[in-house]
């Protein structure tokens, strides 16, 4: 794909960020020519984003380095729908309290990666919530959608005979409502149905609701009204949100015979083919009060060889050339690679005092002093203690029966030496000279054991 004319999509492909483009040419001559406005999608499920959204969030950031305006659209009313890209179940209802103490939490991090001054590249934060719950559509899926499945749905005689015709079963017909006469009759079911993350729920006959499969028609609907409200061009996403993406596009055509475009990004995976962000301790989250910053840097440090000159491409600002140097590092020499890869993603993360400081942090730990910064626990009057009871103290586990699980999975380290029975304990013969042992739990989780 390319060679690209726009600064954007020329830094996209050098990065490694591009999996599909609507019409590439078309794009790439609109970015070329003048400033164009770009979103994605954030729901919010938690009061934190983690790393697994960090590819989208540089995505915004690297359309804004390159001279256009991002618009980071929080979903506030589609998450009270909830996406079903990807799950197995049906996502718990969260109430519009908790959304909005999660929404709180989220815009905290893109400030850190994006500039919301008042020009025309400026960040945009837009809540959907503010043209969704007008249109008073998702109270009543809330209300009444949720008891309807489309594995039911798709067994009546009315439906069944349509689609095995291959003849068009619109939403319209599907469920009347004021909002799907204007927007629902551009959807059809047969479409929607060839969509993976539909057709993995119903091929394991897992329950998928009509409030869940109302939110691509959601994501559809948020497309065009940023297009008609701040001339938002471009949707990106994940690779896995392309079928929601194209509707979108569709959806703007048809309803404002507006040329729109889809963008996504490839499925991150290490190169053990692993998914990126999944560990044995949890999600990697992005705010600090979620995970510390040493932890943070700490992940990144972990990162395996193979790695470490992507990611540097796509989760710092280095330049180019310098990745290339860094990146033919070999044997040992490749952890001062992935020493800049952790300090300079965390910085972007956490802040430039935070990054170097989790740097040194780690610096002493290695060095065997008692790393300041790192969570510790006190060893009093000499008494042995179990590993997971001071795994939980520490906060490196939620629960006993977790800090079990994590030792039986290989998960525990003391001194980087696996834990093998949830029986073991901690010490004094365990301390070294200078009265401290070091625990693990994954790659990102680190404390340290203290004599009192």
């Amino acid at each position: 794909m390319g060679p690209f004319k726009s600064d954007f999509l020329r830094s996209l492909s050098e990065r490694g960020y591009i999996h599909q483009i609507t019409d590439a040419a078309a794009l790439d001559a609109r970015a070329h020519s003048g400033v164009i406005s770009a979103y994605i999608g954030f729901d919010a499920t938690a009061d934190s984003l983690h790393i697994g959204n960090l590819v989208q969030i540089m995505l915004l950031r690297r359309l804004q380095q390159s001279g256009h305006r991002p618009i980071v659209l929080m979903g506030g009313g589609t998450t009270k729908i909830g996406d079903p890209s990807g799950r197995d179940e049906t996502r718990q209802l969260l109430t519009e309290q908790q959304i909005n103490a999660n929404i709180t939490g989220i815009r905290a991090t893109f400030a850190r990666f994006l500039d919301f001054h008042a020009g025309p590249t400026g960040a945009i934060m837009a809540n959907n919530d503010d043209w969704l719950s007008g249109l008073k559509y998702i109270d009543f899926l809330r209300e009444v959608g949720r008891h309807f499945t489309i594995n039911r749905m798709l067994t009546m005689d009315s439906v069944k005979l349509r689609l095995e015709r291959e003849q068009p079963l619109t939403f319209l017909e599907f469920k009347y409502i004021d909002f799907l006469r204007e927007v629902g009759r551009h959807f059809t079911i047969n479409r929607m149905l060839t969509m993976d993350s539909v057709k993995l729920r119903l091929e394991r006959e897992q329950p998928l609701t009509f409030l869940e499969f109302n939110y691509m028609i959601m994501q559809g609907y948020d497309f065009v009204e940023l297009f008609k409200r701040h001339g938002c061009t471009l949707q990106m996403g994940g690779s896995d949100q392309w079928g929601n993406i194209v509707q979108g596009v569709e959806l703007g055509r048809r309803m404002n015979d507006a040329q729109l475009f889809g963008l996504t990004s490839p499925l991150i995976t290490t190169s053990s083919g692993a998914k990126m962000g999944k560990t044995a301790s949890g999600a990697v989250w992005l705010n600090p009060n979620r995970l510390s910053p040493y932890d943070y840097w700490q992940f990144w440090r972990n990162t395996e060889d193979a790695d470490v000159g992507r990611f540097l491409r796509m989760f710092t600002d280095l330049p180019l050339e310098e990745i290339a140097r860094l990146e033919r590092l070999k044997d040992a020499e490749i952890n001062v690679a992935k020493e800049v890869l952790a300090t300079e993603a965390t910085r972007l993360c956490h802040g430039d005092a935070l990054g170097r400081e989790a740097a040194a942090t780690a610096a002493r730990a290695f060095a065997g002093d008692a790393a300041e910064g790192l969570p510790t626990f006190i060893l009093k009057g000499g008494e042995p203690k179990l590993v997971i009871d001071v795994a939980v103290a520490l906060g490196m586990a939620s629960s006993k029966s977790d800090a079990r699980r994590l030792v039986e999975q290989g998960g525990v380290r003391l001194n980087d030496q696996p834990v093998r029975a949830v029986t073991a304990t901690i010490t004094e013969a365990d301390l070294d000279q200078n009265g401290t042992a070091r625990l693990a739990v994954g790659k990102k989780r680190h404390a340290l054991i203290r004599r009192a």
